[in-house]
């Protein structure tokens, strides 16, 4: 069979069982198996397709069609500037999470700092970017996830950042060493009962330990602000992602725990994402 057959046939697959965007995961899939990028499954649709090839193909289309991610599948996710490798230890990086990313750069172009650090590193790509924009720069990265700290220290070395991340295993209660510029963090702020609410390919497949947040939401908000408050030097800045229902309770919390709130960022959806404040 020709490629653009088998695509064909996979996109089909796809729409039949209502995934989004039927038509790129079957052309990323394919790519996937003939180790190709995207761009070279749309020139070459006339590519003679083999048996092997057609079974790999089709039971990743049938796992996409049981809502697994593409990324999960595949391995990659692009962020920001980079691809980075991810499996299920470990969110999926998304596009409102770069809003971090450019703020933090911003607060290093007004005052250059020298460290910083993420409480939940998951696959680094945060901290790695903001690393790889500011050769200077040195991070620190905690996860309570062995894996997750397993795929940052693959993320990094393919960066090569390695020399410039120093990561640890360990609970936010439990982490004392230093005293940082700058401090980020995108929580699990999932509230028990929204969890059901999720998509399909969250709800199922992405990890539990960084999406629930407890019953309200803010158990482990609560734990980074008061970690945060101890770690973070005096003037120095805290950006942190949060739910788009918990910009007041969030504020609170912080304000309660000398923190002055400078701005909250808005996404691509035009909703609440992210606070940032300063140590007082």
């Amino acid at each position: 069979m020709k490629l653009l057959e088998v695509i064909t046939e996979g996109a089909n697959i796809l729409k039949k069982k209502n995934i989004p965007n039927f038509i790129l995961d079957s052309e990323i899939l394919m790519g996937k198996v003939l180790d190709k990028k995207r761009e070279f499954i749309i020139l070459n649709q006339n590519l003679e397709i083999n048996d092997i090839d057609y079974l790999k193909y089709i039971s990743l289309i049938r796992k996409r069609s049981f809502h697994e991610p593409t990324a999960y599948l595949t391995n990659i996710k692009n962020f920001w500037k980079n691809e980075f490798y991810v499996d299920k230890s470990v969110l999926i990086p998304r596009p409102d999470s770069e809003i971090m990313i450019e703020e933090v750069l911003k607060i290093i172009k007004a005052k250059k700092i020298n460290n910083i650090l993420e409480f939940g590193v998951g696959s680094g790509c945060i901290i790695l970017s903001i690393l790889d924009e500011i050769n200077y720069l040195k991070g620190i990265g905690i996860d309570i996830s062995q894996r997750a700290l397993e795929i940052c220290k693959i993320n990094s070395k393919r960066l090569d950042l390695y020399s410039r991340l120093k990561l640890y295993k360990s609970d936010i209660d439990k982490f004392n060493i230093g005293k940082y510029d700058v401090i980020i963090s995108n929580p699990p702020y999932i509230s028990n009962c929204e969890i059901h609410q999720l998509s399909k390919d969250v709800r199922y497949f992405e990890p539990s330990i960084a999406l629930n947040g407890g019953t309200d939401g803010f158990s482990v908000i609560k734990k980074v602000i008061l970690k945060t408050s101890k770690l973070l030097k005096r003037n120095g800045k805290f950006i942190l992602e949060i739910g788009y229902k918990q910009r007041k309770g969030t504020i609170k919390l912080l304000t309660s725990s000398g923190f002055y709130i400078n701005k909250t960022l808005k996404d691509l959806g035009n909703i609440n994402r992210c606070i940032v404040s300063t140590k007082i």
